[in-house]
């Protein structure tokens, strides 16, 4: 776990500077609203990230950020951001990135607190970070499942289809780590070896995706649109391994009625009762104090899986 200095961020006043690891940080609005049934403001929603960033920075940090803006609390309009805006503290490291047309792309990157804080302060509930590191951003080095239950599905479902993934991937000798997506589903990750391009990546997932449908029909599916979707399923979706595709991170809070977090969970836990509710940005600071990284598995270089051993002709490599 990443040694992070806890700070106290007042809920009395509306503006404060901090200084935080010898930097200035400017937080505004933090009396604002952000959900206004429970009480929860700005200030609480930047506390919550800085209680948690000993565990969230090792995750998200040297990755290129996709900022989801949420400006007037969680149930008010968002916008999408990928460019750092500028002006922008001179300290924000960015990661370009060349996108279609030759056009390059300046995500910031989020590697310590103040860089956290900043982004919070922006109106950013989530943290949404690129599947690569900023020194490849063409390599991913993990493989990720979206379980999302669709009309007719519920939670129990999607436990059940994460259950079925995991032995499917035991199967192959892949171990996957499992949290809460924090809004309706869950998200299974494996780490792997750098090496496979990012299409090959989602080659893999798709074959196994498509696999597991077939051979569950009444409970997964593949079917990525909407209105052709059969309800009562559970949507394996392996798109979201696509080159500039992202997921909520790991402790990211979700605009969500309860402010709801992504949360690490075990596999008993999975295979119990566990519900989304009750993860959330009150209660999941206390369950890192006393449980650690449940994800910590996903930072080691050991004990990865190497894809090319699935991928035909080891494409990507």
């Amino acid at each position: 776990m990443a040694r992070v200095s806890r700070i106290v961020i007042s809920s009395d006043v509306d503006r404060a500077t901090l200084m935080v690891s010898r930097r200035q940080v400017h937080l505004t609005n933090l009396r604002k609203p952000f959900w206004p049934e429970h009480g929860i403001t700005k200030s609480a929603l930047l506390q919550y990230y800085s209680d948690v960033a000993p565990v969230l920075l090792s995750h998200i940090r040297d990755r290129a950020m996709v900022m989801k803006r949420y400006p007037h609390g969680a149930s008010g309009p968002f916008f999408f951001m990928k460019r750092a805006p500028v002006p922008c503290p001179t300290w924000i490291r960015t990661c370009p990135i060349q996108h279609r047309r030759g056009v390059t792309i300046d995500f910031p990157v989020i590697d310590d607190l103040p860089s956290l804080l900043w982004v919070v302060n922006l109106g950013c509930i989530d943290f949404n970070q690129w599947c690569a590191k900023c020194d490849d951003v063409d390599r991913s080095d993990y493989v990720h499942f979206d379980l999302d239950p669709g009309d007719g599905a519920n939670f129990e479902h999607v436990r059940e289809c994460a259950l079925i993934i995991r032995e499917a991937l035991h199967a192959l000798g892949v171990k996957p780590l499992v949290k809460t997506s924090g809004s309706k589903g869950v998200h299974l990750y494996v780490p792997i070896l750098r090496g496979p391009v990012q299409k090959s990546v989602w080659i893999f997932a798709k074959a196994l995706a498509v696999e597991l449908a077939r051979r569950h029909p009444t409970l997964m599916t593949t079917e990525y649109r909407v209105a052709k979707r059969p309800k009562g399923r559970v949507l394996v979706d392996y798109n979201q391994n696509r080159w500039g595709s992202t997921l909520a991170s790991v402790y990211s809070v979700r605009p969500w009625p309860l402010a709801t977090v992504s949360t690490p969970l075990r596999w008993e836990e999975i295979a119990g009762r566990v519900l989304m509710e009750d993860f959330r940005i009150d209660n999941v600071p206390a369950r890192v104090r006393a449980e650690g990284d449940l994800w910590k598995a996903l930072l080691f270089t050991r004990g990865r899986t190497d894809l090319d051993m699935f991928l035909s002709g080891g494409s990507g490599a």
